[in-house]
């Protein structure tokens, strides 16, 4: 009887997906990627994010995290950090495949296509695990059809910390699917801020010198040409948007397309 109580107070809530864990990447001591089934019945859009979690008790724990993979994929793929006493992040950690989690039913986010008016060239601007949403986003045949250049920004402190966003992006000119286009339009910009590097910096000082737009036509943003999406640590998020209003452009939504997105839900502890 006991073990039954035990099973009947640890099943999840009926709006939660169970998914089991196929695969796990320990990337440095403070950052690891998953991939696990994805639910027959769940439906997202590249880019958004949702709810995941573990069972805590009686409780579900969760926290919201950025898809990594795109919307046609017939797996969910995540990209966290570990903090040894987040309430999450210390247990998630220890995942190993064969292990369930839980999966909100509702994705939902702004860092989507949708969100933005049509223009030339797309700019994802990234600190950290922030990169997670143009993992999905890159590998979205749609990226291309609408823009003619599409480059990643990644910045972090060390090298090892990059070798999420070299991984993705190396990923995506071998895909099939998008293989040709992304060899042509997409470009990856990596700096670090602690270590030696060909570029060094946080991203807000490579704008203000013009270092990121070295490579690329123009010497800033273009509100008439350049579409932002953005997402990254609190800080980051609000330097950068204070640099794309300053810039003239306009901050856009699910409701109202516009010619930047910041991404508020950024996966905590």
């Amino acid at each position: 009887m006991s073990d039954q109580s035990t099973a009947a107070r640890a099943a999840p809530p009926p709006n939660l997906y169970v998914a089991r864990v196929e695969s796990v990447r320990h990337y440095t001591d403070k950052l690891f990627a998953f991939t696990c089934e994805r639910p027959a019945a769940f439906r997202f859009r590249s880019g958004e994010f949702v709810m995941i979690g573990l069972m805590n008790g009686e409780r579900p724990l969760l926290r919201a995290y950025s898809i990594a993979s795109p919307a046609w994929d017939d797996r969910l793929s995540f990209y966290s950090i570990k903090v040894p006493d987040g309430p999450l992040t210390s247990k998630l950690q220890h995942v190993e495949p064969g292990a369930e989690i839980l999966i909100g039913r509702k994705p939902t986010g702004t860092l989507v296509l949708d969100a933005l008016t049509p223009a030339k060239r797309l700019f994802l601007l990234s600190t950290g695990t922030g990169v997670a949403p143009f993992a999905s986003l890159i590998r979205e045949p749609e990226t291309y059809e609408r823009y003619d250049e599409v480059i990643v920004t990644h910045t972090c402190r060390t090298d090892a910390e990059l070798n999420y966003s070299r991984e993705i992006v190396a990923d995506t000119y071998a895909d099939p699917l998008v293989s040709e286009e992304a060899k042509s339009k997409l470009r990856l910009v990596t700096s670090l801020t602690r270590q030696a590097h060909p570029v060094e910096g946080r991203v807000t000082a490579l704008i203000a010198n013009g270092e990121l737009f070295r490579s690329f036509r123009g010497r800033s943003f273009d509100p008439a040409l350049d579409r932002m999406m953005i997402c990254g640590s609190a800080p980051m998020l609000q330097d950068l948007k204070a640099i794309a209003l300053g810039a003239g452009f306009i901050e856009g939504s699910n409701h109202e397309p516009g010619s930047f997105v910041i991404e508020r839900a950024f996966a905590g502890s």
